[in-house]
């Protein structure tokens, strides 16, 4: 996908998902897909999608979520996939059965030109947090919902609540640069950790009845594969990935030591259970 093709100022998002980050993503898809799986499972039970229904996942990535509630709605249901990421989205289609009511658009969800009233519920894992103007995201989202029409989506609470993501990157400072400090209200992974914000972003936009119910879980970031898949994980997405790119093979291997030595006291057999903190947040339309 173009930048061009997006709202201007998520410019640097779009680049970032049809990039060698975003193939990253698509290439892991399947190891992501049991990683982040207990998440779906907790969206799908709030969200509750009912057969017949149509349901518009937004930042649907590697369709995971997207498949998951083309099962729920049946044959007589849709679900409508839409994603910047090329890469992303390729693999959504691969991995999609024929026979499942699922269509995908590679767009911006700020400016697609959704069917007015058309969708029965409004959905997404973690794909949200990255619009650079929410409330205008929200605002031509919620447009396309019914006025019976309600919203579901699973978001991250703080870093500090998260040693998923801080635990691997915190070992991998000890050998490069943190990376650039990112405002409370920037596009990113923890950019709806505030509850305050995210029910104001969703008010602007015009859903009602806001409603944030906090979760914690355990990760494995091993997916029972032992610690060597673990600190595979870590090395290949994520922010502790990040900070490593464009660093030279000494410090990476260096660093692969200090994420195994960081892990190793959430390591329980084959698994490597890292604490996650979520909000599930629910509106009506």
């Amino acid at each position: 996908m173009d930048a061009s093709q997006g709202h201007a100022q998520n410019a640097d998002q779009i680049a970032y998902w049809n990039g060698p980050g975003g193939q990253r993503w698509a290439d892991r898809q399947a190891v992501q897909d049991i990683l982040l799986r207990p998440i779906l499972d907790i969206l799908l039970d709030r969200a509750l999608p009912k057969p017949a229904e149509r349901i518009l996942d937004v930042g649907c990535g590697s369709g995971a979520s997207t498949i998951a509630f083309a099962q729920k709605v049946g044959p007589s249901g849709h679900v409508f996939g839409i994603d910047v990421s090329g890469p992303m989205l390729e693999r959504a289609r691969q991995a999609t059965p024929k026979d499942v009511p699922v269509d995908y658009a590679l767009a911006d969800a700020t400016v697609y030109p959704f069917d007015p009233a058309s969708f029965d519920l409004l959905a997404s894992r973690f794909g949200v947090m990255f619009f650079a103007e929410p409330a205008l995201s929200f605002a031509n989202m919620h447009k396309a919902l019914k006025p019976s029409g309600r919203l579901a989506f699973a978001c991250w609470q703080e870093p500090r609540e998260n040693p998923f993501f801080v635990a691997p990157l915190q070992a991998v400072y000890k050998h490069v640069p943190k990376l650039p400090q990112l405002g409370p209200e920037d596009p990113g992974p923890f950019s709806f950790a505030s509850e305050a914000r995210v029910k104001r972003i969703l008010g602007e936009a015009g859903f009602s009845g806001i409603a944030m119910e906090p979760h914690r879980l355990e990760l494995d970031l091993a997916i029972g594969r032992g610690m060597d898949a673990a600190i595979q994980a870590a090395l290949e997405i994520g922010p502790a990935s990040r900070a490593l790119e464009g660093h030279p093979d000494d410090v990476r291997a260096a660093a692969a030591i200090s994420i195994r030595e960081a892990l190793a006291q959430f390591a329980k057999g084959d698994s490597v259970l890292l604490p996650a903190a979520i909000w599930i947040v629910t509106a009506r339309a």
